[in-house]
């Protein structure tokens, strides 16, 4: 079973870009069953190398990688995965769990409110 979520997963991160870790987590939270803390630490090391994989793959194939974008992502990232992870040491399993389910409900939400309206120009940031 881990192998098999694992290479579809790897397929779903390669053709619609979502992140891995928005699959596996919740597959390995539901259907493998296992703890939300070793989740958590598994996922993040899992990630790490089907992310750089997939990253020379995606980069060295359609040659579309905005760099000073990446590097923002990556301040910001690794900023917050600090304090993310001071957060979930804290915070109780089942709290965990809520929080993922919200979060993942909320951008489902998103991506269906997006199927019928557009922004007039999607690069600009506007304050609602």
């Amino acid at each position: 079973a881990p192998l098999i979520l694992g290479f579809l997963t790897g397929i779903l991160t390669m053709l619609l870009g979502v992140g891995g870790g928005f699959i596996m987590v919740p597959a390995m939270l539901y259907i493998l069953g296992m703890s939300a803390n070793v989740v958590v630490g598994t996922s993040l090391f899992q990630i790490l190398f089907v992310t750089m994989s997939s990253t020379m793959v995606h980069s060295l194939t359609t040659r579309a990688v905005d760099i000073v974008l990446a590097i923002f992502l990556l301040i910001g990232s690794v900023t917050g995965a600090q304090i993310g992870a001071r957060l979930a040491q804290r915070m109780r399993p089942d709290y965990l769990r809520f929080l993922l389910a919200a979060i993942v409900l909320i951008v489902a939400l998103r991506m269906a409110v997006g199927l019928g309206w557009q922004p007039d120009e999607i690069y600009t940031v506007q304050f609602l």
